[in-house]
């Protein structure tokens, strides 16, 4: 995702972009890294797997936002099919609401939890391809579905024609939504 920041920093000029890379290399796609195992869509697996992660992304989001002297008001989660089952995850469970979580290609892992009306409800931007033969175009509609019902504003995108990739058009959305979130004018 840190590939991003190029074409984002014209409209977020003064943004720092920071991307961990998961731990292990990728076995599903032959390149990359995964936050966890992934060998099917499972919701008990995935969820899991997303629970086994997040305390490792939110002890690196701890530490830069201490280290620049930022709050979650200044943080945007933005990730790629299993990154944003991670955004997702741990932007919904943060302690403090994030400005923005935009998640491209992936799905919602799980929802225990989050029914407690004094949680964090950041915006969300979920983009997805019709022809996306890794994450089925149906799990942006079940995680639109089940954000609506928890009381998160979602808003959707679909790129007809496009696998599992970010097409210029969900790039383009993307940056928008994090430079309104954080007080950008796009």
């Amino acid at each position: 995702m840190i590939s991003l920041a190029p074409q984002w920093q014209d409209a977020l000029p003064d943004t720092l972009f920071l991307a961990p890379h998961a731990p292990q290399r990728c076995g599903i796609m032959g390149a990359g890294y995964q936050w966890w195992g992934l060998s099917g869509f499972a919701p008990s697996a995935l969820a899991a797997g997303a629970a086994s992660a997040a305390p490792a992304i939110d002890a690196f989001i701890d530490r830069k936002l201490t280290e620049y002297g930022l709050t979650e008001a200044d943080l945007a989660l933005v990730g790629f099919s299993q990154g944003t089952m991670m955004a997702l995850h741990v932007g919904l469970r943060r302690p403090r609401t994030v400005a923005a979580v935009v998640g491209y290609s992936g799905m919602l892992t799980a929802t225990t939890g989050l029914a407690h009306s004094e949680l964090p409800k950041p915006p969300v931007l979920l983009v997805h391809g019709t022809a996306d033969p890794v994450v089925p175009i149906a799990a942006l509609h079940m995680a639109e579905s089940e954000l609506k019902r928890l009381g998160v504003e979602v808003t959707t995108h679909i790129s007809y024609g496009i696998p599992h990739s970010v097409d210029p058009v969900g790039l383009r959305l993307g940056r928008d939504f994090v430079a309104n979130a954080l007080g950008h004018a796009s």
